[in-house]
């Protein structure tokens, strides 16, 4: 449980930290989205479903661009989603390796490690 509650501090204090870069990044992506939206004359609801759909790339293809402008949006959308996904991912990553080196005695992971040898 210590484990757990260090790993969910740390987690929260880093999301703090990059809330900027994050908020930025989603901006610029729903914005994207909207003028994606706007082009191809949807409603704003399909619009941000279709935004959030593309920026995760997963990409269900029940609603698709088919202006060229739109799809070459779609693509920065996609690409900013990467990103996104991949510093909440890095984030993750960190703060349990911080965590475990803040809670796992050094002696049970050598112990490990012998085994594995």
């Amino acid at each position: 449980m210590e484990f757990t509650l260090t790993f969910i501090e740390l987690f929260f204090w880093s999301i703090y930290l990059i809330a900027p870069l994050l908020v930025f990044l989603s901006f610029v992506v729903v914005v994207l989205g909207q003028i994606v939206c706007h082009l191809e004359k949807w409603n704003k609801f399909d619009g941000f479903y279709w935004t959030f759909i593309t920026a995760t790339t997963v990409g269900y293809g029940d609603i698709r661009p088919l202006k060229k402008v739109s799809k070459v949006l779609s693509v920065f959308i996609a690409l900013i989603g990467i990103m996104l996904t991949g510093i909440m991912i890095a984030v993750t990553l960190n703060t349990t390796s911080v965590a475990f080196e803040k809670h796992v005695d050094k002696s049970v992971i050598e112990q490990v490690k012998e085994r594995f040898k």
